[in-house]
């Protein structure tokens, strides 16, 4: 008998009562198609008489058996019956059958509110939320309650995206039952709460930070997608150019030092860390981090939670860890003076030491240090260099066109007229791959800042942020961006997300 091709298989699923996913993936089978008293399936072993038979007996059919591949079938069985086959529109209509007694006065009572979580709708909507968000690699989901809806939105790429919304009658049972997943006290609402979720989705096993916090409506409460898979540990996949990449090697390579990583929450700072981390890992060397908190779990890295609830602080953290003999330490983040002491200490007597900063830019970490109260004469001895980043989207591959940009956002840029006419510029035109934004993906821009011998001196100056940023470009720094614009004319990304992300300047 000739294999089914994926074609073959059914748009629309066949309705079996009591046909569960388990019973088909086990029997390794999907239906096909019904006419009068004959089911023809697809199953991967058309010897499978115990399986034919168990049907034929269930459902009073005479089965026609016909060799399926059994990636195809298992895709099928998902996409007719699995989670997947219902859409978010077609559970809540269901919920709203389901619950029907659902009414503002309940949100007191604890009991009904639980029971509202458990219920099978409310389950399904919750799943099917969170199970589109990872099938479109979105970052976050965020649950935002107002007066007249309540909404549901994806970070993808970095922005926020609205998605199918749940209505407002719903809020508290998804709520709740988030709340119970991430084992959070549901009949407290008054104060922010934080939890983790951790879950197997396929062969997966994908964590979720989860944030709640009141608002004038009730509840609003943020998912952290964190998928191990989506990690890069690949520094030319983050972005980093060839020139940049042979000066960063050589800078994580000291055995002692202090380097800064910059930029706004979700610029892409803990990735890069992390990859430095697993580039010089190797058994000779002990790895310490201090996180707050742990995203995502290296292979032979020694990970440390800071709970601030119970005085286990960066500072206090980072003075426990020097005792542990480390050779190399990562600070999630230098957040005060006395973490900030801590830490030059360490890369004073022999750790390579690194840690994030806030700051807009690489030069503004050396004057945020200073400023906190840091030694100048002590800050020009141990820091190595600062790299300050931040995520721009690439341009779609599948949509991809060349366009010309707008006059006045290739002012912007400040370029040499030469060399704006002479670029060929390109732009996403919108498809169905990047959901017709034009952009899929994202890769970092750098701004790369060693500490030469005349901005140590700059450092024991006190001199501005200004000052320091012009004496590194005068010494060849890119500032971020110039190293968009080399992205743009690589045909990556766009002027106008370089111009998104970057000040003047």
């Amino acid at each position: 008998m000739t294999l089914l091709s994926f074609n073959d298989y059914p748009r629309e699923a066949v309705t079996l009562e009591n046909l569960t996913v388990k019973f088909m993936k086990q029997g390794k089978f999907v239906p096909l198609h019904l006419m009068d008293n004959t089911l023809q399936i697809a199953i991967a072993d058309p010897e499978d008489y115990a399986t034919i038979k168990t049907i034929e007996f269930a459902y009073g059919y005479r089965v026609v058996a016909q060799p399926g591949r059994i990636d195809d079938i298992m895709e099928a069985v998902d996409r007719l019956y699995g989670i997947n086959s219902q859409s978010i529109d077609t559970i809540i209509e269901e919920a709203g059958k389901d619950i029907s007694e659902i009414v503002a006065e309940v949100d007191d009572d604890v009991n009904h509110l639980r029971d509202m979580a458990q219920e099978a709708p409310i389950i399904r909507l919750v799943n099917r939320l969170i199970l589109q968000a990872v099938e479109e690699k979105a970052s976050d989901i965020h649950f935002e309650p107002f007066e007249h809806r309540f909404r549901v939105r994806y970070r993808l790429d970095g922005l926020l995206r609205e998605v199918e919304s749940p209505p407002p009658r719903l809020q508290a049972a998804i709520i709740s039952r988030i709340k119970i997943m991430a084992k959070l006290d549901i009949s407290e609402r008054r104060r922010p709460q934080d939890g983790r979720i951790k879950l197997k989705i396929g062969e997966r096993e994908i964590d979720f930070r989860v944030s709640t916090i009141p608002t004038h409506h009730g509840e609003s409460l943020v998912m952290r997608i964190l998928d191990r898979e989506s990690l890069i540990l690949d520094l030319r996949q983050l972005g980093f150019p060839e020139d940049l990449l042979d000066e960063y090697y050589a800078l994580i390579s000291q055995p002692y030092g202090m380097i800064l990583v910059t930029g706004p929450t979700g610029s892409g700072k803990t990735s890069t860390l992390y990859t430095t981390l697993d580039k010089i890992n190797s058994p000779e060397y002990k790895i310490m981090t201090l996180e707050d908190p742990i995203e995502y779990q290296l292979e032979g890295i020694n990970q440390i939670q800071v709970n601030p609830k119970i005085g286990f602080t960066f500072a206090n953290g980072l003075r426990s860890i020097v005792r542990q003999d480390p050779d190399i330490i990562l600070v999630g983040e230098i957040r005060d003076r006395e973490t900030a002491d801590i830490a030059i200490q360490s890369a004073l007597t022999g750790h390579l030491l690194f840690s994030t900063l806030h700051t807009n830019d690489a030069p503004g970490a050396i004057t945020r240090l200073l400023d906190m109260g840091v030694e100048n004469f002590l800050l020009s001895s141990t820091l190595l260099g600062v790299l300050a980043q931040r995520l721009v989207r690439k341009i779609c591959p599948y949509c991809k066109e060349e366009r010309v940009p707008e006059e006045k956002l290739v002012r912007s840029m400040q370029l040499p007229p030469q060399e704006a006419a002479t670029t060929v510029f390109y732009a996403g035109a919108g498809c169905d791959e990047c959901r017709h934004t034009g952009f899929k993906g994202r890769t970092a821009i750098f701004e790369y800042l060693p500490v030469s011998d005349k901005i140590r001196q700059e450092i024991h100056l006190r001199s501005s942020t200004e000052k320091i940023r012009q004496t590194a470009l005068e010494k060849g720094m890119l500032n971020l961006r110039q190293d968009g614009w080399r992205k743009v004319k690589d045909g990556i990304t766009t002027i106008s997300e370089v111009l998104r992300v970057t000040l003047a300047g």
